[in-house]
Parts: C-alpha cells; structure tokens; sequence
C-alpha cells in the first residue's frame, strides 16, 4: 500500500463578503426576521450589469470600446446585446449591437460586490446615498452609475467617452425590507 499524503489541491480561497455572509450577515437576519433555518435567510444570486450604448447605431466600434471596458470591470467577457427588431426612428436595423451585458455569479458576484462598495461607490462625485426606492417588490435591486470612470479598474486617460450603466442586484428575498436589511448588512449605504 502506498502511504503517500495527498496534497490539499483544492483551492482554499474564499471571498471576503462570501465569509462576511456566512459568520455575521446569517445569525444577524435570524435574529431580525426569525428565520429557524440558515438556508432560509435570504442570499444573493447574481449581479447583472448592462450597458446600453445609444451612439452605437452611427458608430459600431463604441459597442466594442464599451465590452472592453466592462470586461475590465467585471473580469468575465461581456455579451453584446443586438436589436431584435428594426425601428426607423432610432435609424435601427434589426440585428445591430446595441449594447452589452454580463451575469456574474458565485465568487466574481461577490468581489464585484466588494469592489463597488468599497472603491466605486465612495469615489461618485457628490454621492449621498443609494436610493431605497429601487426595489422591485420580489427583493430585487436596480440602480445605475452616470459614469463608468468610478471603478480604479479602468485607466481615466483610455477612456474616450463616459458610460454608464445599470446594475441590478438578484437575491432570494421575498420582500423588499428583507433585501434591504440583506443589503444594508453587507454595506450598501442607503440613503436615510
């Protein structure tokens, strides 16, 4: 028999806010709402972040500047987003790139989510809290940035036009003052 130690091959590392959830977000949302299961405390599914590019009907390369840099952002390839169908008004053809999106899930989810706490928000020129009104009514939360130069991702002398964005946070919370109390307990900081 071959007694050789099996060396721990598998990777260690756990995002901050992952273990901020499980040591002191869960017996904080037991104690508040109740709950007698762990599993039903509320957590987070995905974070979307869409990018919609009006300009790009005129000029197709600012779809692909715009995936460039939320690439950097986000670390994970972007999926452009075409038109569906063709509207003479906005001079758009039915397949053009109309912008970009990207799902992020498990532990990018929550470096993402650390970074835009702790770098990003702080960095909004006269920023006085997130809005509470963004709920969805299902525990979902939408806001969005007037400009993409707020992450330290992205290099302030490469960018040639201000983006913004949308980004809308998924969570398994059944009302909105749950999600919020979710929210809020991770850092968010809301408006008072």
């Amino acid at each position: 028999m071959n007694n050789v130690k099996k060396e721990n091959t598998k990777n260690d590392y756990i995002p901050n806010l992952l273990k901020l959830y499980r040591q002191e977000i869960i017996p904080k949302m037991r104690e508040i709402f109740g709950y007698t299961n762990d599993l039903a405390v509320p957590r987070l599914v995905k974070i979307t972040i869409n990018m919609g590019i009006k300009e790009a009907t005129a000029d197709p390369k600012l779809t692909e500047k715009a995936a460039e840099e939320l690439a950097q952002i986000t670390g994970q390839k972007p999926k452009i987003c075409r038109a569906r169908k063709a509207i003479s008004n906005f001079k758009l053809k039915k397949g053009m790139a109309i912008g970009c999106c990207v799902t992020l899930r498990r532990y990018r989810m929550y470096e993402f989510l650390e970074r835009l706490i702790v770098v990003a928000i702080p960095r909004i020129r006269d920023f006085r809290g997130l809005s509470t009104l963004s709920f969805d009514g299902r525990g979902n939360y939408t806001f969005g940035l007037t400009e993409q130069n707020v992450f330290a991702e992205l290099d302030a002398d490469k960018i040639t036009r201000t983006q913004g964005m949308s980004i809308t946070i998924t969570t398994t919370s059944k009302t909105d003052k749950e999600a919020k109390e979710l929210l809020s307990l991770f850092g968010f900081p809301f408006k008072k």
